[in-house]
């Protein structure tokens, strides 16, 4: 299939890029400057310089192309209006039964021992306007629309883990590392490489009007994680709770999602998919030195 693909040089749409030409599609991969679009040139991927909210070049492109995969959002306070912009876009400008692949996230349900995709959505406010759009895009005739959410990502030294090993460290003799939050939130997480595969298994198998979660069923506490990481900086896994409100106070609502305790096994992609997370846990990650500062 020829995929449009946004985010090809971002940290999980990088790593979809791979899977993609991996799979043999084509990709057209829409950069925001010729840097980056010099970066991603290859045999089987065509670069286009534009911005996600440029409605024309995104209603062209989606046009083209026999699927549209979507894992750049600006992360910052206009996410809402660009994600919104694009996915409209998108809608305008596909074929019927053209497919669209949009990041949403776990962050939407809120805490949960045993998150589903059935989960309820119940959203903290750094994300709470994804749900209007995810439905949205679910709902939208004549196309097939899928949804992947994942939790926290990980992997090739990214994504928010750095925040655990980073982490301030108490000027006590001797020291401990502060942890995000109180210890006991756990977060769902998934190897960065495991969720491109992910990405290609709901382009290719995924049922339409679907959701699937993007964890690998590891669901470590942020003490387990915080422990790991003091160990590895040589403190021997003295750890310390940070108070809720003080990481909000440091973070924001950033810090809110964070301090979600969220549980998850991905079991639907699974069975319904034949999708193998097999990278090692995020754990297993910081114990080896794959988080250590460099």
């Amino acid at each position: 299939m020829n995929i449009f693909l946004t985010g090809a040089t971002g940290y999980i749409g990088s790593g979809v890029l791979s899977a993609l030409v991996s799979a043999r599609h084509s990709v057209t991969a829409l950069v925001r400057d010729e840097k980056k679009a010099e970066a991603v040139r290859h045999d089987a991927v065509v670069s286009v310089v534009a911005d996600m909210r440029d409605r024309d070049v995104v209603r062209r492109l989606a046009g083209e192309a026999d699927a549209v995969i979507t894992t750049a959002s600006p992360g910052d306070e206009t996410s809402s209006a660009a994600d919104t912009d694009f996915a409209e876009a998108v809608l305008e400008g596909l074929r019927a039964g053209g497919t669209f692949v949009r990041t949403s996230g776990l962050w939407v349900h809120g805490s949960g021992d045993d998150i589903t995709e059935d989960t309820p959505i119940d959203a903290p406010g750094l994300v709470a306007w994804r749900q209007e759009l995810d439905e949205r895009v679910l709902a939208a005739p004549g196309i097939r629309s899928l949804l992947v959410e994942p939790g926290i990502v990980y992997g090739r030294r990214g994504g928010i883990p750095n925040l655990v090993v980073s982490a301030a460290q108490t000027g006590d003799d001797p020291a401990a590392l502060v942890l995000v939050g109180p210890g006991t939130q756990h977060w769902t997480t998934v190897h960065v490489d495991d969720l491109a595969e992910l990405y290609v298994a709901v382009l290719e198998h995924g049922e339409p009007g679907s959701r699937f979660l993007g964890v690998s069923g590891q669901n470590p506490t942020t003490r387990e994680l915080g422990e790991a990481a003091s160990r590895r900086l040589g403190l021997e896994g003295r750890v310390v709770p940070e108070e809720a409100a003080t990481t909000i106070a440091r973070l924001g609502a950033f810090g809110e999602a964070l301090l979600l305790d969220q549980q998850a096994t991905g079991e639907k992609a699974r069975r319904a998919l034949g999708w193998k997370p097999s990278r090692p846990s995020l754990l297993e990650e910081i114990a080896t030195g794959g988080y250590d500062p460099v």
